[in-house]
């Protein structure tokens, strides 16, 4: 009998061994699990501290460039042949250091000239590419508005191409004087989303990738809006999402089709936008205000901010616009908008006043 209970501890059942399997299993699934958290985690670190690497290089490169600015301004008494010889010197010294050339070192004492050693530089142009730096010394005169586009390059993650595309588009003077805005943001929504609201809209929307002509109808405008989103968004601004393109809704057994819906993510909002081909109407408003009321009803979440509708017109008729949106509780602004054909003149006559902007300046 003890022979006997020492072979059944030894014997191993079937049942042993499916258990022994599965444990088995879950160890291995355990560690498999465990291996590519380990793995995302070590791949998160490695990018995050590529950015880093990368960010701090291109700082220390705009200071370094800033810094030699000012050795280059403490000894202009020299005339500009200084600043050819310096280069030929350097090349010779570093013969294969890019960067050095005359041209770029006029850049950087330019820099050094334009911008104090102060908050703005370390923190904003600092995290900016040298050529970024280069197309807003050389295309922006004013300090202000070089700022301002700077930070948007920034918060938009613009690269050089875009930023000259919205410069030469005149983006600070289409969105920044508020003045040319018409919109009801201030009595319909809370502080500060109406803010927020406010610097998204512009006046006018330039769509430049569309070339047709004044007959063109509204759908087929859509049709060109939507086949070039990249740019329709670029143009929009930041934050935007595309939802759909006569976005049907069923009411009471009939059907209604929202032109462009949008959410904005910078201000986690839904955005009906209305589009023309004619002036401003003040019916225009009311069926706007309608589609408002719906996508608040049967669209938008409980952590979703206000829905809100542009209307874009070919003119805007900014008294009837002001007047039909008085006593309207939904958040509405009214732009015009401007297609290839159109924009040479509008560029011609766009430039703002003096004391408009030192007003937008503050």
């Amino acid at each position: 009998m003890p022979s006997l209970k020492r072979d059944r501890r030894n014997f191993v059942t079937d049942s042993d061994l499916t258990k022994k399997n599965i444990n088995d299993s879950e160890i291995n699934k355990e560690n498999s699990n465990k291996y590519f958290e380990i793995l995302n985690d070590i791949k998160k670190t490695l990018i995050t501290t590529r950015n880093k690497i990368v960010e701090n290089a291109n700082k220390d490169l705009i200071l370094m460039y800033y810094d030699i600015g000012l050795k280059l301004i403490a000894n202009n008494k020299w005339g500009s042949s200084f600043i050819d010889t310096l280069a030929k010197d350097l090349k010779i010294s570093f013969p294969t250091l890019k960067g050095m050339s005359a041209r770029n070192l006029r850049y950087m004492q330019k820099f050094a000239m334009e911008f104090d050693n102060d908050e703005f530089l370390q923190g904003v142009l600092a995290k900016l590419s040298w050529n970024h730096n280069q197309i807003l010394l050389d295309r922006i005169k004013d300090k202000e508005i070089r700022k301002w586009y700077a930070k948007e390059t920034i918060e938009n993650g613009w690269s050089v191409s875009v930023l000259i595309h919205q410069i030469s588009l005149k983006l600070y003077e289409r969105q920044s004087l508020l003045d040319n805005k018409i919109n009801n943001f201030d009595e319909t929504l809370s502080t500060p989303n109406n803010e927020q609201v406010k610097e998204l809209l512009k006046d006018p929307y330039i769509f430049d990738f569309i070339n047709t002509d004044k007959e063109t109808k509204e759908l087929d405008i859509e049709r060109e809006l939507t086949n070039n989103i990249t740019k329709l968004l670029l143009e929009l601004g930041n934050g935007f999402a595309f939802i759909g393109r006569q976005y049907h809704l069923e009411i009471e057994n009939e059907d209604y089709y929202i032109d462009l819906l949008f959410y904005n993510l910078k201000v986690r909002s839904y955005v009906v936008v209305e589009l023309k081909t004619t002036e401003f109407k003040p019916e225009y408003i009311g069926k706007l205000n309608f589609y408002l009321n719906a996508v608040d009803r049967y669209i938008k979440g409980e952590n979703d901010s206000p829905t809100f509708g542009i209307l874009l017109c070919k003119d805007k008729k900014k008294v009837t616009a002001e007047l039909a949106l008085k006593d309207i509780t939904k958040p509405i602004g009214v732009s015009e908008y401007k297609i290839l054909s159109e924009i040479p003149a509008f560029l011609e006559n766009t430039l703002p006043r003096i004391e408009d902007i030192e007003k937008r300046l503050g």
